[in-house]
This record gives C-alpha cells, sequence and structure tokens, in this order.
C-alpha cells in the first residue's frame, strides 16, 4: 500500500488484488498454457455523482486540474465492475482471464457505464522437458 493510500479504501491503492484468480491485459500467463477458452466475463456499472460531488466537481472544473471526487467516482466504479468480471469467471470455473480490458461510455448526461471484461480460461502449468 503506497504512503498516501487511505487504508480504509479499496481504491487508488495502486492495483487490483490478484487472489485466486490470474487476471492479465495479455494474451498469455507466463509459466502456463491456456487449456481452454470459456466464456468472455464481464462486470458492468452505472454510475453517477452524487448531487455533493457533483457540485463540488463542478465548482472545481472552473479551475481546472484534478478533481478529486470525479476520481473517486471513477475509481470506484472501476473497481466495483473489476469485482463483477471476477465473479463471473469464478462462476464459469476460470483459472485465469486473459485479455482484460475497461471501457466507460457516458450514455446520458451525468450516467456513465464502467465495462470490465476480458475472456475466462482454464489454464495448465507448462511442461518443460
Amino acid at each position: 500500500m503506497t504512503e498516501t493510500a487511505d487504508a480504509a479504501s479499496p481504491y487508488r491503492i495502486g492495483a487490483e488484488r490478484i487472489e485466486r484468480l490470474i487476471v492479465t491485459t495479455g494474451n498469455e500467463i507466463a509459466g502456463h498454457e491456456i487449456v481452454g477458452y470459456l466464456a468472455i466475463v464481464r462486470g458492468i456499472v452505472v454510475r453517477s455523482t452524487s448531487f455533493t460531488k457533483g457540485f463540488i466537481g463542478a465548482f472545481k472544473s472552473l479551475a481546472g486540474g484534478n478533481i478529486k471526487e470525479y476520481i473517486e467516482v471513477c475509481e470506484a466504479a472501476r473497481h466495483d465492475a473489476y469485482q463483477q468480471m471476477v465473479e463471473h469467471a469464478k462462476e464459469v470455473g476460470a483459472d485465469a482471464i486473459v485479455g482484460m480490458r475497461y471501457d466507460a461510455t457516458e450514455f446520458a448526461q451525468g450516467a456513465t457505464e464502467v465495462l470490465a471484461y476480458g475472456t475466462a480460461v482454464r489454464i495448465a502449468p507448462t511442461i518443460r522437458s
């Protein structure tokens, strides 16, 4: 955990924790071979800012620069979408997720969809001869 991260917050710690499941943006996993492709897995969250954060963020945007209130909303949405994707992968019996990506789309004023997705796979250690 970084010195500046809030110990009570799961966001902005630097990385999503990889627990039982390996998650990578790559298409391969070092030391393993993919032995089965199971499904495209995803987590989706639709978020809007609260009135307070929206008001403070809008006021700060007049001055320009980084807006902490908006960052908190975005990080929380990405984290929740990631967790949903991992749960989806566990449901289909995956050992790993490869090709993991995020996507975000604003589909109504103030409401943004955040999507975390990847390919759920079964893996086995590479046998070296």
